[in-house]
This record gives structure tokens, C-alpha cells and sequence, in this order.
């Protein structure tokens, strides 16, 4: 059994921690409303514009105007991988990592053969990641956490579009996490581009009537990467959402661990100080006897 002062030092060690780990769950609860917040607040306007999107890439599928609809044969493909900054979450970066690997070596596993698909990331922590299995992004925005708003990602987002027109990438796959609740998050894969038409049946097609204004070149040029920007912004906001909120239940977690942990420890230490206690007082006891003898 351990002595006295390595226990005593093993509760002090673990309290601290818990402190650190109480402190990092607090703040982690704060900066989860304002993410949390921010998502709900997009989500409904998001997911409109993406039926919208899809119904439109329907209606322009066969108009030579329309580059974000076009379908080619993926010959090269970029996966943009959306992961978090820091770590202390739990498995939120390793499990959308290994997500976007996967994604790669089943979907596109010749592309992956013949080096034929690129990964950006967006978060140091899944660079580190794909490192560990012998993968290099290619780029690395990880600034755009550090002030995560519309604008800033529209840059990326309008890159990314830019490189698909020009031909450069021929599909382009996001993978990120999506916000549930504090401690659920949902691995999400989507086809970013070219954009998907919608899955509706010829019955219900032809009881739409699509209003065009001012005019389909309009559209083409101005709404759809307009919208595209928005899908992209609002897959950084599930992912900043999730990762507060894993961070937050592993914090969680990681506190109530150190509190059992200095339970033990505590009851460890009370029965090696009655020990001692005991054992000085048999001490006393035998060489009481022993003088009295």
C-alpha cells in the first residue's frame, strides 16, 4: 500500500485537475449557447435554400450556363474536411478524420489509388489526423475558427467553387459534424458540388410551376453560389456547435471521473492512516509490555 504523503500528493494532483477540467466545461457551456444559437438561427433558412438548390439544379441540369450543375466523370476529387482547432473533445476530431478516409478509400477508392483526390482542412486538429495515416492536406484554413463569420468563409467557399468551374476538381465532397445536442453529434458526408438535383418523381415535377425572375442567366450567376456560400457556412456552424458541445460533455465527464477518483483515493488514505495509527499503537502497546516484563 502506498504511504501517507504519495496519497496526499495524488488527491492534491487530481483536485487540481478537476478545477482545470470544471473550469473548461464552464466555458465550454458558454461559448456552446452562442455557437448553439447561431445554427438554429441559419438552419431553416439553410435547408430552404438548399430545396431551392436542388429544385433549380432539376431545371438547369441540361443548360450549358449552368457550371455548378454539371455532372463529370470524378476523375479528381477534393474532401474538404471540417474538424476543430483545439482537442480535449473526446473523439469528435478522430471520428470525422476516419469518416473522411473512409469516404475516400470506398467511394473513391481509384481516384485515392491513383492519387487522384486532395484533402483541405479546416481545423488543425484532423491535419494531425491524416497524418497518422500517411495523408497531407493540401491546404489548411484553420484561421477562419479564430473568427468565424459569413464573410470570412466566403472566400474559401468562393476558392473552392472557382476551382470546380475551372475544372480543376471535378466533385468536391464536405465532411463535417453536425450539431444534435450537447452530446450527440452526427458524422455528416455531402456532395458539395456539382449540385445534386432533387430526388422528386415525374408526377410531382410536373405539378411545378417555376417562376424564373428576372431571367435563368440571373440565377445561374447570382443565387446559386450565393447559395452554395450558405451551405458552406452552415456546415462550419454544425461543426463549431458539435465541437463545444463535445468538448463540453467531455469536460463533463472528465470532472465527474476526478471526483470518483479522489473518492477512492480519500477512502485509501483513511484506511492507510487508521493502519499506521493502529500499528503505532501495537508498537506502543509491545514495548509497554516488554518494559513491564
Amino acid at each position: 500500500m502506498a504511504n501517507l504523503k504519495e496519497i496526499r500528493t495524488r488527491i492534491a494532483s487530481v483536485k487540481t485537475t478537476r478545477q482545470v477540467t470544471s473550469a473548461m466545461k464552464m466555458v465550454s457551456a458558454a461559448k456552446l449557447k452562442k455557437a448553439q444559437d447561431a445554427i438554429l438561427k441559419i438552419r431553416p433558412y439553410a435547408s430552404k435554400l438548399s430545396e431551392l438548390l436542388s429544385f433549380l439544379s432539376s431545371v438547369l441540369v441540361d443548360n450549358p450556363d449552368s457550371v455548378y450543375t454539371v455532372q463529370r466523370n470524378p476523375e479528381k476529387v477534393l474532401v474538404v474536411l471540417v474538424s476543430s482547432n483545439r482537442g480535449l473533445c473526446g473523439g469528435f476530431n478522430s471520428y470525422i478524420s476516419k469518416t473522411a478516409i473512409s469516404l475516400a478509400k470506398k467511394k473513391y477508392k481509384t481516384q485515392m489509388q491513383s492519387g487522384n483526390i486532395d484533402f483541405m482542412v479546416i481545423g488543425k486538429q484532423a491535419a494531425k489526423v491524416l497524418r497518422t495515416y500517411s495523408i497531407q492536406a493540401i491546404s489548411e484554413k484553420s484561421e477562419l475558427f479564430d473568427d468565424l463569420t459569413f464573410d470570412n468563409v466566403l472566400e474559401v467557399s468562393r476558392s473552392i467553387m472557382n476551382d470546380f468551374v475551372e475544372g480543376k476538381y471535378d466533385r468536391v465532397e464536405l465532411v463535417y459534424n453536425k450539431f444534435i445536442n450537447a452530446a450527440i453529434q452526427e458524422q455528416i458526408t455531402e456532395q458539395f458540388l456539382p449540385v445534386l438535383p432533387a430526388n422528386v418523381d415525374a408526377e410531382s415535377q410536373n405539378n411545378v410551376n417555376y417562376i424564373l425572375e428576372p431571367s435563368l442567366e440571373n440565377i445561374v450567376q447570382e443565387l446559386i453560389p450565393k447559395s452554395l456560400a450558405i451551405q458552406f457556412y452552415k456546415a462550419l456552424l454544425n461543426s463549431h456547435a458539435a465541437e463545444h458541445g463535445a468538448r463540453m460533455t467531455a469536460m463533463h465527464k472528465a470532472t465527474d471521473n476526478a471526483t470518483d477518483l479522489i473518492n477512492e483515493l480519500t477512502l485509501t488514505f483513511n484506511k492507510a492512516r487508521q493502519a499506521a495509527i493502529t500499528n503505532a499503537i501495537l508498537e506502543v502497546t509491545n514495548g509497554s509490555e516488554a518494559l513491564n516484563g
